[in-house]
């Protein structure tokens, strides 16, 4: 039997699944803190120079990234051991993300469940058409799809339509603590907001904010997109779907500089949250350093993840993600001869 068939993942891994407050507690400090005195210098440079207040800004959205994978935690329940304490912090830090806790957390835990899975494809995650349903989609679809492929749509107007539309709007079954959740979001936003514009003036407010949404927006997107979508991810059909072959193959180790590590919660030992989303953000890397095994995943680079802006379609044959200029004319003609034999085939049955 292999280490996964095994289960041996789980005892590597369980001495890491426990939050300790006092480091939760220390994360909020040296994140939230910096944030609001980056943002607030930033604000006060814009009586000396723009470029000073956009370089601070910058820094901001760093942070702000930070505080997102606090809310993160707080979604899976391993920012705290309270569950009362997750929902508090993850709904404040929701109101500063711009994202309604009860409902990325749902959205979310579909993810961790689905991740790579064919048949399942479709809630918190990213689009992605395997190469027989592209060539069968209509030519509106297709255009569709390449549009939202397109890495400069995906990260200029994604994070602005994603974190300032799509996420203030429940979704079609949620319940009524969802629902709530999400109202409350929306109001912490548009108070805060209001509060600001008045305090400073809408323009100051704007030219401070709209940097710092940016970049955390744009690098939040980026971050759960190279993540998932390197060459040789996992994918596959619900009967040969594997959860631990879904976290090991299909999320991957983003080597980042300690800077960016510790800006992005480490976030990047993407393997060993999908294989067990209770371990904290601050966990991750000690979990990771610890198990040799645990180490065996694909890894990328900074230079290297700027590869995958390359790979939009998935092709079930060679199990790799391949480029639009790799799907051969003739799989349109195959396709539409089969689909008129089929449809031939179906008249006559029924003649």
């Amino acid at each position: 039997m292999t280490y996964e068939q095994q289960g041996g993942w789980r005892k590597d891994i369980a001495p890491y699944e426990r939050p300790r407050t006092r480091s939760s507690v220390w994360q909020l400090i040296n994140t939230v803190i910096p944030f609001f005195t980056l943002w607030y210098a930033a604000y006060l440079c814009l009586s000396v120079s723009y470029w000073l207040t956009l370089a601070l800004g910058i820094v901001a959205g760093g942070f702000l990234v930070r505080i997102f994978i606090i809310f993160h935690d707080c979604c899976h329940k391993s920012f705290f051991k309270n569950r009362t304490a997750n929902d508090i912090v993850g709904t404040l830090t929701g109101i500063l993300t711009f994202c309604p806790y009860y409902q990325w957390r749902h959205s979310h835990s579909v993810h961790h469940a689905t991740n790579g899975n064919l048949d399942k494809r479709g809630t918190g995650d990213i689009w992605t058409l395997t190469v027989e349903e592209y060539v069968a989609s209509s030519p509106l679809r297709r255009i569709i799809y390449r549009l939202y492929r397109n890495p400069l749509l995906m990260f200029s107007i994604g994070p602005i339509y994603i974190f300032l539309i799509d996420y203030r709007f429940n979704r079609k079954r949620a319940g009524f603590q969802e629902r709530m959740n999400t109202y409350i979001t929306n109001l912490g936003i548009v108070g805060i907001a209001g509060l600001l514009c008045w305090a400073i003036g809408w323009e100051a407010f704007l030219l401070v904010q709209a940097p710092v949404f940016f970049v955390s927006g744009v690098a939040g997107i980026w971050l759960f997109y190279v993540q998932h979508q390197f060459e040789d991810s996992y994918f596959e059909l619900e009967e040969d779907w594997d959860y631990v072959r879904a976290a090991m193959q299909g999320s991957s180790y983003y080597k980042l500089p300690k800077l960016l590590c510790w800006i992005t919660g480490s976030i990047g030992f993407h393997h060993i949250h999908h294989l067990s989303p209770r371990v904290p953000n601050y966990y991750l890397e000690a979990a990771h350093n610890a198990n040799p095994r645990l180490q065996q995943v694909q890894t990328i680079t900074l230079q290297t993840s700027l590869h995958s802006l390359r790979h939009r379609i998935w092709n079930e044959q060679s199990k790799k993600f391949v480029a639009f200029k790799d799907i051969h004319p003739d799989m349109y003609k195959r396709y539409a001869a089969g689909k008129q034999a089929r449809s031939r085939a179906r008249f006559e049955s029924g003649s």
